[in-house]
């Protein structure tokens, strides 16, 4: 897939604990649908996406699209992982975290740790 980069298995470790604190006092939105629309709103500030998403069609245009607006992404293992991380009773295709809330520090620390693997500059959260 295009896009795609290996992720390490502490910072997908990360990312999930990252999500499951931003519940609480941040904002997210779930589901490919709400992160493709905070994207496009330009309000995401980090978007995290299932790898095993069936068809992967569904997730296929968010690389492209966070790529367009600088908004850094990552994948995670499962959408059972990432379903489970969000609060959810199902599994989810992908997450945009629209206001990391008192983990602003730590998603920070997390698109540094991206943009290092990927080479990519997407801005990190203002």
């Amino acid at each position: 897939m295009q896009g795609k980069f290996d992720v390490p298995k502490e910072l997908s470790a990360k990312v999930l604990t990252l999500i499951q604190e931003t519940r609480s006092g941040g904002k997210i939105r779930k589901g490919t649908n709400e992160a493709t629309k905070s994207i496009e709103r330009s309000e995401a500030k980090l978007v995290i996406i299932a790898e095993d998403v069936n068809p992967p069609e569904i997730i296929l245009h968010l690389p492209m699209l966070c790529g367009e607006k600088k908004i850094p992404y990552v994948f995670v293992p499962s959408k059972a992982e990432l379903g489970a991380a969000a609060g959810l009773p199902v599994g989810t295709s992908a997450i945009a975290i629209a206001k990391a809330g008192e983990s602003e520090k730590k998603m920070a620390q997390i698109i540094t740790e991206l943009n290092a693997i990927t080479g990519s500059t997407a801005k990190s959260a203002e």
